[in-house]
């Protein structure tokens, strides 16, 4: 338990025996996907999100010059993601404008269905991408009592998706929210339908979520994200109970206090989900 921190003891517990009364079927879990379901670091290197496969194999999926063009958009308005010198909603219209940008370069260098399943088969035969240890028993517990896992991505949801597919993990439980593209019979992605990126994950609804209706009788929630921003994912949802787990992977020193001020419970050192499988179990009676 030394990676655990606990922001207000009371306070979580207050919240834990709230969902054991209320059990099973009042649970939902909204979890980020990149750096939350999965590593951070893995073989002693900070693990990439999926789309940053694509920068690196120049070629290898997209046309030849895709890649040096993502990596300038990428010197371009990355430094505005992290500065500390522009204001909220500055870095919302940079970070909208750099999305898509690099969709419509995704699809302008020939991005379709069956690039989604080479690059997320390379990514799984090259161990390049991990889930944290005891995230599939964390799925699997879900499945077995059918509690709705919403996951809301920055990335391509259709990458997540034929990643979790390819894991045998997408089960019916199981929704994704994450950029999205248009394709046409072919497979060929011709068109945005979804844009999200890390400052506008509060716009998201999952009103328009085959499953919302369950979720209006399902209240209290466990929340899980890697970043500040993972936090907007909630709003706008009439919660009863919500615990919030963030796991903090790196700047430790820089950022434990405000982690601490805004999660729950706070996750260190990159590490596993078992923690979360006994809240999980908790709750659902394991």
């Amino acid at each position: 338990m030394e990676n655990i921190i606990i922001s207000n003891a009371s306070e979580f517990e207050r919240k834990k025996k709230k969902m054991i009364e209320e059990g099973v079927g009042k649970l939902h879990v909204l979890s980020d996907f990149d750096r939350t379901l999965t590593k951070a670091f893995h073989k002693d290197e900070k693990t990439g999100s999926i789309i940053s496969k694509l920068r690196k194999e120049k070629g290898k999926y997209l046309t030849e010059d895709y890649a040096e063009r993502a990596q300038k958009l990428f010197d371009k308005y990355h430094p505005i993601e992290i500065s500390q010198d522009f204001l909220q909603y500055e870095k919302n219209e940079k970070m909208f404008e750099w999305w898509k940008k690099h969709k419509e370069l995704l699809i302008e260098c020939g991005f379709d269905k069956n690039t989604v399943v080479r690059i997320v088969n390379d990514m799984i035969e090259g161990d390049y991408l991990v889930f944290r240890n005891k995230v599939r028993e964390f799925l699997e517990s879900l499945e077995k009592k059918k509690i709705p896992l919403i996951i809301m991505t920055s990335s391509l949801g259709d990458l997540v998706e034929e990643f979790m597919k390819q894991k045998k993990v997408l089960s019916d439980n199981v929704y994704i929210i994450g950029n999205s593209f248009e394709f046409n019979k072919d497979g060929k992605a011709i068109g945005i339908k979804k844009i999200i990126h890390v400052f506008n994950k509060n716009e998201q609804s999952v009103s328009e979520l085959p499953v919302f209706k369950e979720l209006l009788n399902r209240k209290n929630v466990i929340l899980l994200g890697d970043s500040l921003g993972d936090l907007g994912m909630i709003e706008g949802f009439d919660y009863d109970n919500l615990i919030k787990i963030g796991f903090l992977n790196e700047n430790v020193e820089g950022s434990l206090e405000e982690f601490k001020k805004s999660y729950d419970v706070v996750i260190l050192n990159d590490g596993d989900f078992g923690f979360i499988n006994e809240l999980v179990g908790g709750v659902v009676g394991v």
